[in-house]
């Protein structure tokens, strides 16, 4: 996984394999996302639209919360999330990152986000190395079988492309920022 090029990085290949248009997809959907939550300030991520209570400070900190549960807990089978994820109850508070997100600034969520991307980038590379796109999460699902990296990089462009359809409503309510195509200069 390795041999990846920035190129790849930003758009799936047209003839990649398998992890390489996976690992493609996912940075291409991320990429759109952190365009998407850029160079707002608090009260352009706190906006919402309509009678919906999504932010894009809401977006950010559940994304940071996603990556984290499925590449550094699920994934790597660690017996806890990372911080701040590790000290929250999320059976008596479930909708914790979605509520508490108002309170932190953007540079905050912004550094949140990245770091658990960054976690994740790590944790994909070491079990895509160690495994192939068949490596077992270490963790298993309520079914008590190990879901494979494939099933949760899947897993993980459909949230980032959910999450990313709601930012672009956002946004664009924000200041008018559309396009679902990311400028390479951004």
């Amino acid at each position: 996984m390795n041999q990846i090029s920035q190129a790849e990085i930003l758009f799936p290949p047209a003839a990649g394999s398998e992890i390489e248009t996976l690992v493609g997809a996912l940075e291409r959907n991320r990429r759109t996302f952190a365009w998407k939550c850029g160079g707002l300030d608090a009260a352009g991520l706190r906006r919402t639209v309509g009678a919906s209570t999504i932010t894009l400070c809401g977006l950010l900190k559940h994304l940071a919360l996603v990556e984290d549960g499925y590449f550094t807990r699920q994934l790597t089978g660690a017996p806890s999330l990372s911080p701040p994820f590790d000290a929250v109850d999320f059976e008596a508070d479930p909708d914790w990152e979605w509520r508490t997100a108002a309170d932190d600034s953007p540079e905050h969520l912004m550094t949140l986000w990245e770091g658990c991307v960054a976690r994740s980038r790590a944790h994909v590379a070491a079990a895509y190395d160690a495994a192939g796109p068949d490596a077992r999460a270490g963790t298993p699902w309520s079914s008590g079988e190990p879901p494979r990296l494939r099933l949760l990089m899947v897993d993980m462009v459909e949230e980032y492309a959910r999450h990313t359809g709601h930012a672009d409503l956002i946004r664009e309510s924000v200041d008018g920022l559309v396009g679902e195509g990311v400028p390479l200069d951004s």
